[in-house]
Formats: C-alpha cells, sequence, structure tokens
C-alpha cells in the first residue's frame, strides 16, 4: 500500500520503530479487509485497535513538545484509523467511538468542498449538522469505554467540523425566509445541469430545459433585483443574484461543450465517473452488497485525486492547470463521489455483516407486510401462511433466543430481534384483522 502524497520520514529517530509497526499493522488490517471468505470478527477488530492505541500512547509520549509534529507515521496511524473505523461498522459496532472516524473523515472533505465552491442550501447544512451531533453523542458514551487519545482526536476533528458548518451556517443566515426555498431550487438546478454534464450521451434538450427555468427565475427578478410583495429588495437577495449569474453562464458553458473533457483531462474523468458509478451501485444494493471496508479503497483513491490539485486547481501531467469547464466538471464528480460515500456510511446498519443476511430478509418481509396492511389487509388468515412460515423459520435459527454463527454472537442481535418482533406484530395485526371482517360477514 502506498501513501498519498508524499509525506517526509520522522526526523525523531525514536519513532522509526513506532512507524516500522504501524507499518505491519495497517498490512495486517489491508489482508482482513480483502479476506472475503468469512466474515469480519469482532475479537480481530478489537486486537487490532488495542495494537494501534498502544503506538499512539507512545508516540504521544515522545511528541510531549512537538504536538504539532506531522509525518508519515501520522499517515500511517490516519490510514489504520479510517480502517478500523469501517471495520467497527462491518461488526455492526457502529454506535461506538472507533466507528466514527471515518464518519468525521467524509464529513471534512465535505464541508472543505461546500466552502470552496460556496454552492450549498441549507438542507445541506441541516443534515451534516444532525450527523455531527449523533458523532457527538457517541463520542460521549464512549468516554467511560475507549482510550483517552482516541476521544481527544475525535473531539478535535469534529470540532474543526463544527467550526466551518457554523461558517458556512453563517453564510446564508442573511437569506430572507422568502429566498430559502427559491436558493434551494437554483442550486439544484446547478447540480442538475453537473449531473446531465457526466452522462455517457449529452442530453441537450435537458440542459436546455433547466437553462429555461434559470431564465424564468429571472424574468422575475425587477430591475435584476430579487423583491418582496412591497417592491422593497429582500434581504441576501445578493446571494441569489450572483448564484443565477453563475448557474446561467455555467449552462451556456456546458451547452458549448457538450459534455466534452480534454484529452489531457480524461484519465481522471474516467477514473471519477467510473468510481461514481460504482458508488451510485452500491447505494441501490447496499444492504445486500456492501461491506463497509469496501468503501476505504475508494476513499483513499478520491483523496490521492483531491490531494494532488494545485492550489485547488487540477493540472495535466505538464502542469497547466485545467480551464473552467474542465475544473467544474471533475470538481462536480469528485464532490459527488464524496457525497456517495458519505451517504453509505450514515445509513449503514448497526448489524454485524454476519447477520445481514437475515437483516436483510427481515426488512424485505417488513415492508412486504407493511405494503400489504396499506392496501387493505387480507380476506383470510390462510393468505399471511408464506410470511408466518418464514418468519418461524428464521425464528427457528435462534439458540436460547440470539443468532448464532458457528460459536460466535454477532453484534447486532438487539436490531434483528426487534425487527423479528415487529414482523410477526405486523402479522398478528393483519390476523386479527382478517379474522374481523370473516366474523363480520
Amino acid at each position: 500500500m502506498t501513501d498519498s502524497p508524499a509525506w517526509q520520514l520522522p526526523l525523531d529517530p525514536r519513532e522509526q520503530p513506532i512507524l516500522e509497526k504501524i507499518l505491519v499493522i495497517r498490512d495486517r488490517l489491508s489482508l482482513l479487509k480483502q479476506d472475503k471468505s468469512t466474515y469480519i470478527k469482532s475479537q480481530d477488530v478489537t486486537a487490532l485497535y488495542d495494537e494501534v492505541i498502544e503506538q499512539v500512547h507512545q508516540l504521544n509520549n515522545l511528541r510531549r513538545e512537538k504536538r504539532d509534529e506531522q509525518n508519515r507515521v501520522d499517515k500511517v496511524l490516519d490510514d489504520c484509523f479510517q480502517l478500523i473505523s469501517l471495520f467497527f461498522m462491518t461488526i455492526g459496532r457502529n454506535n461506538e467511538a472507533p466507528a466514527v472516524y471515518a464518519t468525521t473523515s467524509t464529513i471534512k472533505r465535505l464541508l472543505d468542498h461546500l466552502s470552496e465552491s460556496a454552492l450549498h442550501c441549507s438542507k445541506d447544512l441541516e443534515g451534516i449538522s444532525a450527523t455531527v451531533e449523533s458523532t457527538q453523542q457517541i463520542i460521549d458514551r464512549g468516554k467511560s469505554t475507549y482510550s483517552p487519545q482516541l476521544l481527544t482526536l475525535l473531539e478535535g476533528r469534529l470540532e474543526g467540523c463544527r467550526t466551518i458548518l457554523s461558517r458556512l451556517q453563517k453564510n446564508l443566515s442573511g437569506l430572507a425566509p422568502e429566498l430559502v426555498s427559491l436558493h434551494e431550487r437554483m442550486i439544484s438546478i446547478l447540480r442538475s445541469i453537473s449531473a446531465a454534464n457526466t452522462r455517457q450521451k449529452f442530453p441537450q434538450n435537458e440542459v436546455k430545459g433547466f437553462q429555461e427555468q434559470l431564465k424564468e427565475i429571472q424574468s422575475s427578478t425587477v430591475n435584476g433585483r430579487f423583491v418582496g410583495e412591497d417592491g422593497e429588495p429582500l434581504t441576501g437577495q445578493e446571494i441569489l443574484v450572483d448564484l443565477l449569474d453563475r448557474c446561467l453562464k455555467w449552462s451556456e458553458l456546458v451547452l458549448e461543450r457538450q459534455g466534452k473533457v480534454d484529452e489531457a483531462f480524461r484519465p481522471i474523468y474516467d477514473r471519477l465517473r467510473d468510481i461514481r458509478n460504482q458508488l451510485e451501485r452500491l447505494t441501490l444494493t447496499q444492504a445486500w452488497s456492501l461491506r463497509e471496508t469496501d468503501l476505504y479503497g475508494f476513499q483513499r483513491e478520491l483523496d490521492k485525486v483531491d490531494e494532488a490539485r494545485v492550489n485547488g486547481n487540477f493540472v495535466d501531467e505538464s502542469g497547466h492547470p485545467a480551464d473552467l469547464f474542465n475544473q467544474r466538471t471533475l470538481l462536480y464528480l469528485l464532490r459527488r463521489d464524496y457525497a456517495y460515500i458519505y451517504s453509505l456510511i450514515v445509513s449503514s446498519e448497526p448489524v454485524s455483516e454476519a447477520l445481514l443476511p437475515v437483516f436483510n430478509q427481515l426488512q424485505t418481509l417488513r415492508r412486504c407486510l407493511v405494503e400489504v396492511q396499506k392496501s387493505g389487509g387480507v380476506s383470510s388468515p390462510r393468505e399471511l401462511y408464506p410470511y408466518s412460515m418464514k418468519l418461524t423459520s428464521i425464528d427457528n435459527m435462534r439458540v436460547d433466543g440470539k443468532f448464532m454463527v458457528g460459536s460466535d454472537i454477532p453484534e447486532g442481535q438487539g436490531s434483528v430481534i426487534a425487527l423479528l418482533e415487529d414482523c410477526f406484530e405486523l402479522i398478528y395485526e393483519l390476523r386479527l384483522s382478517a379474522e374481523g371482517e370473516q366474523d363480520g360477514t
């Protein structure tokens, strides 16, 4: 495994043994990630976590007088914590402190990009803010269980996210209430144009349709300003005036270039689009096909692309920066990829991959039963037999009330059993309703 970007070796020779040990740990984590022959066991992950924390203790003791030191040791430690975080999700321990390291990393990337682009709406920030708060609660609950070094690290990362989030929220705080929904609509149109721009076949009519929507918004202004019912300019309208101008210019540029990226930037474009397509498929099949540790490879590949930019610009092999069209096209794909990773992380279920087959079956059964209930129920209790038989077969898999895999008790028992009981309750309600109707006739 290679590091990116290039980080200097430790200046203090006493850090070299630590570097060597965490490189070995990272390799073991990578091998564990690649082994798909069996499910990940909780004890394997916690043992590696303990080894990493021991090295962090030693590193902190060496750096008492140089807390700001950053070298390859820090980069490899970041890799280790990132992998361990995703492993904690894979084994269903999403609500424990080590699991949120990957969450804070992804939130930070997203916020940095939102800050850089200055293109965000209130809904973007509300969702991220809710995740930040739920992450803080997980950290707080871990104070009696996990290493203070880990918790301090997570607190610092989360505080950095809050600082950026607060600044972005302040940027939108001056918007008049009447302009909030219009602002969100314009952001949505801009993103839709960017998405259309990266299609396999350029949808010219679709982009023209978005452009017409922008022109309709422009025609609603008075002397180029957004005004209220009293004819006075609304507060924060300068944000929308600037956004509208950016949207119109972007739509014109996209229609002019027809989605054609310069050959010099084609390799980056193709790779980012391929990652986007893979992550998009994962969002559709997440419950059945995602092992959270698979996200590590995507994260690191995106980080390499992001960190290879020079002063925020993508550059070709000769060091020449991309023009506006190529720059914005590549940035859209990069940011969309990070957004997909964020979505997959926050929607990860707190259930071990060993129990996911059962959990997914129960989720599907529950959705079916809810749809049956919504459509008016069943005419006879006999129609519920297939559901009852399936649930009974799943319930019979339990040993002393627990779902076992060999001699192991995988994480997520509470979630699976609650879902099972919910399904039985739905069947009971549907049976009562059907029997009541039969008695009434």
